[in-house]
């Protein structure tokens, strides 16, 4: 999946907005004011990555399975993973990744906020 990608992905989501809330080069999703995703730009040192949320044993499960999965960046390396977008990952598999994302952070939100972001979603 390309960043480009992953954006449209990410901003398909209920509630979603996306800024630079970090500074340039990293584009954070935010869905109701709470960050689900972080989009670090491609360096010369570095192809793009995404930080996304992640229930512990799924995030264990999944760095185990693709090399390009790692603890979060800069966050809570237990509930956090920092996938590569290097094209080793399907892009299916990247997408479960990033509403996975957007689940989780939707669960600790007010009844109210998850009955109508889940409804908006369908």
């Amino acid at each position: 999946m390309t960043p480009q990608e992953l954006s449209e992905c990410a901003l398909e989501l209920p509630g979603t907005l996306d800024d630079e809330a970090f500074g340039p080069g990293a584009t954070v999703f935010k869905v109701e004011g709470k960050v689900f995703a972080i989009l670090q730009d491609e360096t010369d040192s570095q192809p793009a990555q995404v930080t996304l949320k992640c229930a512990p044993d799924l995030a264990l499960h999944l760095r185990d399975q693709y090399p390009a999965v790692g603890p979060g960046y800069h966050v809570n390396k237990r509930h956090w993973n920092t996938v590569v977008l290097d094209s080793t990952i399907p892009s299916p598999e990247v997408r479960e990744m990033v509403e996975h994302s957007w689940d989780r952070v939707v669960a600790g939100m007010t009844k109210a906020a998850r009955d109508r972001l889940t409804l908006q979603r369908g």
